[in-house]
């Protein structure tokens, strides 16, 4: 069942928003997603876990988790690709990216960083706590 598959998007002005700030903020994640992980999804070889799948419309849904520090996962979450496979049009649909809230906040403006991870303006103070708290339960 391997092929040529063709990438699309949900929301693709959307997307590309969250692409550009994964790539301003988390170049790890966006080398691996760009020279890595598209290139197999166009091959055909569908990468990540399998959430769902839907016989009738013959899909299946994925989440492949990119790369990422360690203490930006236990501030924000795992840094995830989700996309859905048409099997029958040879398409694959990319249909998020997580963390969404930081990475549409490093797209409307400039973020700062604390101690390495970046911090968004609204919660700045929480995040910080956090980073702090993490970073010192790592040195014990």
């Amino acid at each position: 069942m391997k092929g040529r598959f063709l990438l699309d998007y949900l929301d693709e002005n959307d997307f590309k928003k969250l692409e550009r700030s994964l790539k301003k903020y988390n170049m790890m994640a966006y080398k691996r997603l760009m020279f890595d992980y598209y290139p197999s999804l166009r091959r055909g070889e569908f990468l990540g876990e399998l959430v769902s799948i839907n016989k009738h419309e013959q899909t299946e849904n994925y989440e492949l988790e990119l790369p990422t520090d360690t203490l930006f996962v236990k501030v924000y979450g795992k840094v995830k690709l989700s996309y859905t496979v048409y099997k029958k049009q040879n398409v694959v649909m990319l249909t998020g990216l997580e963390p969404r809230s930081i990475l549409m906040d490093g797209h409307k403006s400039e973020l700062t960083a604390y101690k390495g991870i970046m911090i968004s303006k609204q919660n700045a103070a929480k995040e910080m706590f956090k980073i702090d708290l993490l970073s010192r339960l790592e040195d014990k």
